[in-house]
């Protein structure tokens, strides 16, 4: 393909994943009661309340909302068109490849999605802790589910790692082998990533971050590895010699 049928072949998929956003958010705007009501539970259950500060707020609050929820729900539709985008560069044994992995890619952004879901609650608590008891806590309402967005999405998008681990290997870019002789500059990375995005100084919401990414980011070179092992069978011994004699000089 060309330069231009790439971009509008990007176009296009950014299309679909805009309007099936726009289409998810419609459940989110009408179930926003009980969600708002879910998602501020960790607060009011340590005596904070959300405050509307200006007259806008209650509808900028609940667009919030509403796009948040369309963003999870919609999440099977804008992660094949990632996929869809990258796949035609693969042969064809490897797209077969693509689409299982595509299928794993929405349990696992999901997965991710309800463990933050999960520890919000020991979130928001370690924070509000640290209010004197000469203070009370009236927290704006909009940044509020700002910081409960970013921290449900990290989880989300931090789960996705060995999709993204996989599909450099497909293509070429990253083998099994230089995925486990980094493995300890990988594991900091992701305590790094971990640290700043669980934005407590308990140390347990960021274990419950970084130990399951850990986890993935292995199960990745598992699987890597079994795709190098496959490619290496299917690959003509005239070009293992040339590679043997490439390393040699």
């Amino acid at each position: 393909m060309t330069l231009g049928a790439h971009l509008r072949e990007l176009r296009n998929r950014i299309v679909i994943a805009a309007v099936t956003l726009l289409v998810a958010a419609v459940p989110g705007w009408i179930l926003y009661e009980p969600l708002i009501v879910a998602l501020s539970a960790p607060m009011k259950n340590r005596g904070a309340e959300l405050n509307f500060a200006n007259l806008t707020d209650p509808f900028v609050v609940q667009l919030q909302v509403s796009l948040f929820v369309a963003l999870i729900i919609s999440s099977p539709v804008w992660l094949w068109q990632v996929w869809a985008f990258i796949v035609p560069g693969l042969r064809k044994n490897e797209k077969r490849v693509a689409v299982l992995f595509i299928t794993c890619s929405v349990p696992l952004f999901l997965a991710g999605c309800w463990l933050a879901y999960l520890t919000l609650d020991q979130a928001v608590n370690v924070l509000l802790a640290f209010t004197p008891s000469v203070g009370d806590n009236i927290i704006d309402a909009s940044f509020y589910l700002k910081f409960v967005m970013r921290f449900i999405l990290a989880f989300g998008f931090a789960f996705l790692l060995p999709i993204v681990q996989v599909a450099l290997n497909l293509v070429g870019v990253l083998s099994a082998r230089a995925m486990l002789k980094g493995w300890r500059w990988a594991v900091l990375t992701v305590f790094i990533f971990a640290a700043l995005m669980t934005p407590t100084p308990d140390p347990y919401t960021m274990l419950g971050l970084a130990l399951p990414m850990c986890g993935l980011y292995f199960a990745a070179c598992g699987v890597s590895w079994i795709l190098d092992r496959i490619r290496a069978k299917r690959r003509p011994e005239w070009a293992e010699v040339a590679d043997d004699q490439a390393s040699a000089l």
